[in-house]
């Protein structure tokens, strides 16, 4: 049996993951939203949840699909917890690599109120580096549509909220653009299959 874990990123709760969540199982994985205080705890903090939280899924296989700050708690999680089971990783849209956004939003009144604790070894960097010893795969998108216009548009490749260079860190097995923004991506029944592709195959199917 084979159970997908996914997290939402910041502002978010669980139900933004319900269209991703329903063509995981039509496509015979079993499934479980992870609901995670993104502003209130610090991305390491929102880790030592999720371990609580895998101690009580069933499978014999354990794959991770985390969207925005949600790939930044997996990359945490992965560097202060071994996971015993196998399976893989795909990270939709994590800025890895610190957000340019976030620190623009960081300048602004009440960006505490905004950004919270997610701004710790998070959006602004110093995420740990990759050492999940598994598979880990990328889905970033290039419809500059989101909150991010808010702030000024940029001729740099985004997808709204993130810019495609932020997406990019060393170990990743494969790297795929999309065009698709932000949230949009968890709506994409394009996205869906590549996700599918990637946790039975470890790679992003040519066919795009």
């Amino acid at each position: 049996m084979e159970t997908v874990i996914l997290l939402h990123g910041i502002w978010m709760k669980p139900v933004i993951m319900q269209a991703l969540a329903a063509r995981l199982r039509k496509g015979g994985y079993n499934t479980a939203c992870f609901s995670y205080p993104s502003l209130k705890k610090t991305p390491a903090q929102n880790a030592q949840l999720l371990r609580e939280y895998t101690h009580g899924l069933s499978g014999d296989r354990l794959h991770f699909v985390a969207h925005s700050l949600g790939g930044i708690v997996l990359m945490h999680y992965f560097s202060l917890f071994a996971e015993p089971r196998p399976g893989r990783v795909v990270l939709l849209g994590s800025p890895v690599c610190g957000s340019a956004y976030a620190e623009k939003f960081q300048q602004l009144p009440l960006s505490r109120l905004t950004l919270g604790n997610s701004i710790e070894q998070g959006l602004l960097g110093g995420v740990p580096p990759w050492e999940g010893g598994r598979d880990l795969g990328m889905i970033a998108g290039t419809r500059n549509i989101g909150v991010g216009n808010l702030l000024g548009r940029s001729t740099e490749t985004n997808d709204g909220a993130v810019f495609l260079a932020e997406t990019q860190l060393p170990g990743l097995s494969d790297h795929l653009s999309l065009p698709v923004s932000h949230t949009g991506m968890l709506l994409s029944a394009r996205v869906a299959r590549q996700v599918i592709h990637f946790l039975k195959n470890g790679y992003f199917s040519p066919e795009r």
